[in-house]
């Protein structure tokens, strides 16, 4: 079995007085997966992303559907990855190291941290 690492995007679809307004919330979910070939995670991250589809009232009783959109990136984490890694992206950046506090927030920012707090 190889690893993969799956990119999935959602969507908060709220409807009000019938009406779905364009502009929506929506969340990008990084999931881990176990299978032979990248079709094979492929067709597993579909198949999770869809099965975490809900419907719901939200607090003010308008119907919410957190549907699932699609997978936005797959990865194959191979032996360039170490076993915690989940994630990589390659990028090019202007001079990164120079302006670091563009690219990396403080870490009072980030939200594992602000919610400890």
């Amino acid at each position: 079995m190889q690893r993969f690492s799956a990119k999935l995007l959602f969507e908060f679809r709220v409807s009000l007085d019938g009406v779905v307004g364009r502009r929506r919330i929506c969340e990008e979910r990084i999931i881990v997966l176990h299978a032979r070939s990248a079709q094979a995670a492929l067709a597993q991250a579909n198949r999770r992303g869809k099965k975490r589809e809900t419907r719901y009232r939200n607090s003010d009783g308008n119907p919410v559907h957190f549907a699932f959109i699609g997978v936005m990136e797959l990865l194959h984490l191979g032996l360039e990855c170490e076993p915690d890694e989940v994630w990589y992206d390659i990028v090019e950046r202007l001079t990164p190291s120079e302006r670091k506090s563009k690219w990396v927030p403080p870490e009072a920012a980030l939200s594992a941290i602000r919610e400890e707090e």
